[in-house]
């Protein structure tokens, strides 16, 4: 069959080492070609080489060929690409005339609306003018993910670049992205999946390559690899998953921090309500539920950086500040908070190293060259070397930052420590380690207490204790293996089911 677009020998360096090293790839007209492979691979790199996009100032070698026709890239955080003051209906309205405008002006009104009632049905997104009428700020992550994705087919893309595009995602909403991609793949539109998520790959490609240090070290469908992987890289990838965690802290243990008759508001908007959360030393509380459902909100109650509401957190029976600006030093290293947006949370202007070591200077007093030398073997655990660390955040990849986070968050030396989707960016290796990790930190600490923020069932598996949220209430919650193999909430027991349609890619 004819490709729709041709990689071909790319190489791209940047900052003095290739990212992406002797590249091929061909994308095939309603087939998905999944990129997988750790953080930094050279995955999203080569995705954007079909958009004409590189690294500033990279120096690129080899052939982008795309002959017929638009590529839309759906990016991992889409409320980056929308219009924040324009509504969404708006938006696509645009573009639906900017496509018809050739047409006589009788037949443009239709034909836009034609073109839009479709690219909506593609993007599985309801017709209705109540969605239409929201600014990009009013939806979720899914329904921002899925509008991108409609202006693209708007747009009349013949390929479709989507990146990490369950990251984040519950099971649900993970299950709805799957048949989306499979419905526009199905319309004879190409699909390049970069993805981290190895269910959702192999449920949905038709050919899988796989990347390690800018290279496709093995390629071929997905029931061959998942079979018989040829490459050490493949088969760690595949057969590494998180395991269970140290539970030596059972939460019988003294309480540590605790929420008591919790109500949050966004603005008038009550989005949160608990009478009572309690997080006893040692344990592994992971919160769960759907997106929107108040599990973000939770975390920054506790970390101090959503002061809207109600209630008391409670610190060795002690209220807390409500705004992090009024917490002292003690307070702020007890209870630390990793980002899932990491790279929202460095200084784009200096190296991540120097902010990682100075969080013990900030918050412990250390002397500048001990701090540097913790953070440096902070890091190294993460996978993170010296030279790469020194680096500036725009160097870094999105995997290799949120490690970064994690650090520097482990440099303050915390009680608790908050973590919201950490492992939501990271491929299975990556993520094996960055729990075995915490699980050393623990064995180490047996008093540190984590709070896992996840929409990864996986993930919360490695809990001592599971609370389930829905709708800003606390519906479930107990021993992880108990409302993991007898959920009593129909939510949990639908976040429990299998998170794809099949065991193999599409027919």
């Amino acid at each position: 069959m004819t490709a729709v677009a041709e990689i071909t020998g790319l190489r791209v360096e940047a900052g003095g080492r290739a990212v992406v090293d002797g590249v091929d790839l061909r994308v095939v007209p309603g087939r998905i070609t999944a990129l997988v492979g750790a953080s930094g691979s050279g995955k999203t790199t080569t995705g954007l080489a079909l958009l004409g996009e590189f690294p500033p100032g990279a120096l690129v070698r080899g052939d982008v060929r795309v002959p017929e026709g638009l590529v839309g890239y759906v990016p991992q955080h889409p409320g980056s690409v929308l219009g924040p003051a324009r509504r969404v209906g708006a938006l696509l309205r645009d573009i639906a005339r900017a496509r018809v405008r050739t047409l006589p002006r009788a037949a443009r009104r239709a034909a836009a609306r034609e073109h839009i009632v479709r690219a909506l049905k593609l993007a599985r997104l309801p017709e209705g003018e109540e969605l239409l009428g929201r600014f990009p700020h009013q939806l979720s992550g899914g329904q921002q993910q899925r509008i991108v994705l409609a202006q693209a087919l708007l747009l009349g893309a013949r390929v479709i670049v989507a990146d990490e595009p369950t990251t984040g995602q519950d099971p649900l909403t993970k299950r709805g992205i799957v048949e989306q991609l499979a419905n526009v793949a199905a319309e004879g539109i190409a699909v390049v999946l970069l993805s981290h998520d190895l269910d959702v790959v192999r449920a949905l490609a038709d050919e899988v390559l796989v990347l390690h240090e800018g290279r496709v070290v093995e390629s071929g469908p997905p029931e061959r690899l998942w079979r018989a992987p040829r490459h050490p890289w493949t088969r760690a990838l595949l057969t590494t998953a998180p395991g269970p965690a140290d539970t030596a802290g059972d939460g019988r243990g003294a309480g540590v921090l605790r929420a008591r008759d919790l109500t949050a508001r966004h603005g008038s908007t009550v989005v949160l309500r608990t009478e009572t959360l309690s997080l006893g030393a040692g344990e592994v509380l992971a919160v769960v539920g759907r997106s929107g459902s108040g599990k973000t909100t939770l975390a920054r109650c506790l970390a101090g950086l959503h002061r809207d509401h109600d209630g008391d957190i409670l610190l060795d029976g002690v209220p807390l500040p409500r705004s992090v600006r009024a917490r002292g030093r003690d307070h702020l290293s007890a209870v630390q908070y990793v980002f899932q947006d990491a790279r929202a949370a460095f200084d784009e202007h200096r190296p991540v190293l120097e902010q990682v070591a100075r969080t013990a200077v900030r918050l412990r007093g250390a002397a500048p060259h001990d701090a540097r030398a913790e953070a440096l073997d902070t890091l190294e655990g993460l996978g993170l070397t010296g030279e790469t660390a020194g680096r500036r955040p725009a160097r870094l990849s999105g995997g290799e930052l949120q490690r970064a986070a994690l650090a520097r968050a482990l440099l303050a030396h915390p009680r608790v420590l908050v973590c919201d989707e950490v492992t939501s960016g990271l491929d299975t290796v990556t993520r094996r380690a960055l729990l075995e990790l915490l699980s050393a930190v623990r064995r180490e600490r047996p008093e540190l207490s984590l709070v896992l923020v996840t929409h990864d069932m996986d993930v919360a598996a490695v809990a001592t204790r599971i609370a389930v949220l829905d709708g800003g209430e606390l519906v479930e919650q107990g021993p992880a293996h108990e409302v993991l193999t007898a959920p009593r909430h129909p939510l949990t027991a639908s976040l429990t089911a299998p998170a794809r349609p099949g065991t193999g890619p599409r027919p």
